[in-house]
């Protein structure tokens, strides 16, 4: 054995000896030896009568550390990964030529890229522009049907292309890349651009059916509305401006989204306040319109309201409290993020199975998928590798890993409900499908329970318990712990009066595992030299059989040690240097948050000895904290909005009333949910948020004609001729930014996109409850919050009246 590990050493040899004059002139002198052939290697000496092809057989392998098939065919797998500031689609690009490249350049070569993010973000964002003009088209249909003038209509579908015009250019400018989630941005926008235009073009529209065209009426009439758009429209930022205040990748996934609406309302108002007007003095000049007649019944129903304030406070009251009673008891779910056009499939054996029998039966499940119609592609891996590991990318050797890119228009379902069928052929392995999700990863929601504790018997006492407690919930498809996971273990304990432990291990180390030897330059390149094991035990007898070189001579290891057998853990996890066990259960997505309540309610009911401590994580804890920070966020914009709107209207009261068409949001919003039957996620939050600053657009654009009908009116007298007056834009502008979502709302959501049904879902219900309701509980609310002086009005027009008679 000593022979054999130091037969390459100091064979190869490049090395500068000196410099000396020879035969005249100075030169260098140099010594190289390079084994450059097998042959060579076989006739190295060992001893004086014994070259290494006597004692060994040398032969050139190819070493694999993994194993990677694509369609059955053995190939080398290249990872490309973007830099942080790259462009996706761009290194896409780059990476699909140099293939092209190599292609032709490489002789004998196929290359291919099997998977990249590029196309997924390139289709995501064809989709979600598509959505955008599709919006753009309903909004303008909505203007049409109700200015029923071609020209206005015109004059205000122009703010789109131009708004997005210019938030484009100032996205560029703040280094943000046109992607999924800024596109969503846009999407959910696209409706909200055309608000401010037709508040200012319904304003003139009006005045022109009651007045002759004039430059000044163009610009009293923008005059009238400036202040009551650039209100709303700032309150509408200003609920984004929190963002920035949220934590790591949360803060990183909105603040482009965030970015782009801001940029789109700043410059929708900024149209709205140039181009409107100025387009409006050149195609409205000399239009002659029809008086519109506003709203007699509407304003004798406000009336009414107005006379009996109790009836629609309380209705919405209730309506309210019952709707927020109703979120309570809504299960949260997780953010779904699955994708049908590639599926992943695990095959997994338990850590005992020879890897060669896994890989066996692998290749007997990629032979069965290969026969499958619907499968344009599939990739097989097994095993781990030394640059895999530096990434983290480590898994169990019994494991084989399949990932499955679908033919289009195939049923991705059908698929994974057929690979789980198969799991009866493959006895003693755990064999799992589910859909997959290249921008987002996988959707599936797993909650985690660490135990710690004082000692390793404590720590999984106290695990087999806490596992035991959680399976028994209904909403947990399956708990596991890293504990499971057991392998069989042969210490042989060893006789300290016979031999030296330390020089037993070594040369069972040697016997029973390959050794580097050291290399050789092989055809330019260097390779390995490896000594490969001398005996493959295949039992516990051929264990104990094993002869070891002692201070007394060779002897049988059993003569000198007892071989004894344990199973144990072959997963271990430490924190801070202190072992613990981590359970894993996996729930029922659209129900983690009743299933993270459930189980931290189980986990509080234990009572472990041995000072062992259960920490509960995972999704429902990311969940939980992604949502409290969403409601400080709302809480902050609240304060912001409401702070803009008394700087706006110089007076504390009439903001306060503006306020109030919050909660009917909350109305519209959770009844939607509960109509649809969908959880609310984390971008319904969303949703909820950016309703704070959609809602009291339309708040604010009533109360700032009441404010301006104040100065020659009475207080009802002003309510009840701004809801009339401003009813027809406020329904225009809700109902615009409703149909602009309404593709987003039947729509499949694209992955990697906040933008999802549930969103819409929440803004569209919100929204179409608060402009309902707005119209009636935000006037009442106003003569409320001035009883005194409304009343006072009532009584000094009801004196007038009688001193008349």
């Amino acid at each position: 054995m000593q022979a054999l590990m130091g037969i390459v050493q100091g064979r190869e040899a490049g090395a500068a000896v000196g410099e000396k004059t020879i035969d005249g002139s100075a030169g260098n002198i140099q010594i190289s030896s390079r084994i450059s052939d097998i042959g060579t290697l076989r006739k190295l000496p060992l001893t004086a009568d014994t070259v290494l092809g006597d004692v060994a057989t040398v032969e050139l392998e190819k070493q694999q550390e993994t194993i990677s098939r694509v369609n059955g065919e053995d190939v080398l797998i290249l990872t490309i990964t973007k830099a942080g500031n790259a462009n996706a689609v761009a290194v896409g690009e780059a990476v699909a030529e140099t293939v092209g490249q190599v292609n032709k350049e490489v002789k004998g070569a196929s290359a291919k890229v099997m998977l990249s993010t590029s196309e997924q973000v390139t289709n995501a964002v064809h989709s979600m522009l598509k959505e955008v003009l599709m919006g753009a088209l309903f909004a303008t249909i909505v203007i049409l049907l109700f200015m029923r003038n071609v020209r206005a209509t015109l004059i205000t579908i122009i703010s789109i292309p131009l708004s997005l015009a210019l938030t484009l250019y100032l996205l560029d400018l703040s280094g943000v890349t046109l992607n999924i989630i800024t596109l969503g941005g846009v999407a959910v926008a696209v409706g909200r651009l055309v608000d401010d235009s037709i508040v200012v073009i319904e304003n003139i529209y009006r005045r022109l059916q009651k007045e002759s065209f004039s430059t000044s009426l163009i610009i009293d009439s923008t005059k009238e509305v400036a202040s009551a758009i650039t209100s709303s429209t700032l309150v509408t930022v200003a609920v984004f401006l929190p963002m920035g205040l949220l934590r790591g990748t949360l803060q990183s996934f909105l603040l482009p989204f965030a970015l782009t609406v801001a940029y789109s309302l700043l410059a929708s108002l900024l149209v709205a306040l140039t181009v409107v007007p100025l387009l409006s003095a050149v195609l409205l000049r000399g239009t002659r319109l029809a008086e519109h007649q506003g709203a007699p019944r509407f304003s004798r129903f406000l009336k009414w309201n107005l006379q009996h304030k109790w009836v629609p406070l309380l209705v919405s009251g209730v309506l309210f409290f019952g709707a927020i009673g109703a979120y309570m008891f809504m299960p949260k779910a997780a953010l779904d993020s699955s994708s049908a056009s590639n599926v992943n499939i695990s095959l997994e054996y338990e850590n005992n199975k020879p890897r060669e029998d896994v890989i066996a039966a692998g290749k007997q499940l990629e032979q069965w998928l290969l026969e499958r119609t619907d499968i344009d592609w599939l990739l097989m891996q097994n095993g781990n590798s030394a640059d895999s590991a530096k990434y983290g990318n480590v898994s169990s050797p019994t494991q084989v890993s399949y990932m499955i890119g679908m033919k289009e228009g195939a049923d991705a379902e059908l698929l994974i409900e057929a690979v789980k069928a198969q799991k009866e052929h493959y006895k003693g392995a755990e064999l799992t499908a589910s859909a997959a999700d290249l921008m987002m990863g996988g959707g599936a929601a797993e909650i985690t329970v660490d135990v710690t504790g004082d000692s390793p018997e404590a720590i999984a006492a106290g695990a087999e318990q806490a596992a035991a407690a959680i399976e028994k919930i209904s909403d947990v498809l399956k708990v596991t712990t890293n504990q499971e996971q057991k392998k069989p273990v042969y210490t042989f304990e060893l006789d300290p009066m016979k031999a030296k432990g330390e020089e037993v291990a070594r040369q069972l180390q040697g016997l029973l595992n390959p050794l580097p030897l050291g290399s050789i330059t092989l055809n330019n390149a260097e390779t390995m030299v490896m000594l490969q094991p001398a005996f493959d035990p295949r039992t516990a007898d051929d264990l104990k059989a094993l002869t070891v070189m002692t201070e007394q001579g060779p002897v049988r290891l059993d003569q000198i040690a007892k071989l004894k057998q344990s199973e144990e853990a072959s997963l271990f996890y430490h924190k801070d240097g202190k072992l613990y066990i981590r359970i894993t259960a996996t729930v029922e997505p659209s129900r983690l948050s009743v299933a993270g309540k459930e189980i931290a309610d189980k986990i509080n009911e234990l009572k472990p000895a041995g000072g062992v401590a259960y920490t509960v994580g995972g999704a429902s804890a990311e969940q939980a904290g992604d949502f409290a920070d969403l409601g400080l966020t709302a809480l902050i914009s609240i304060g912001i909005v409401y702070l803009i709107m008394v700087i706006a209207f110089k007076t504390i009261r009439a903001p306060l009333a503006i306020m109030f068409s919050l909660p009917l949001a909350a109305i519209g919003a959770i009844g939607g949910l509960i109509v649809s039957g969908i959880s609310p996620d984390f971008t319904a939050m969303f949703g909820a948020l950016m309703l704070i600053g959609v809602v009291v657009t339309n708040a604010i654009v009533l109360i700032d004609r009441v404010k301006q009908n104040e100065q020659h009116m009475p207080i009802r007298d002003a309510v009840i001729e701004a809801a009339a007056t401003r009813m027809r834009p406020i329904l225009m502008t809700a109902v615009a930014t409703i149909c602009a979502m309404l593709p987003l709302l039947f729509g499949t959501a694209e992955n990697g996109s906040i933008v999802s049904q549930s969103l819409a879902i929440v803004v569209v219900g919100g929204l179409a409850a608060a402009t309902i309701l707005t119209l009636v509980i935000v006037p009442c609310m106003y003569e409320l919050l001035f009883f005194r002086k409304s009343k006072k009005q009532r009584q000094a027009a009801a004196a007038a009246i009688m001193a008349e008679v």
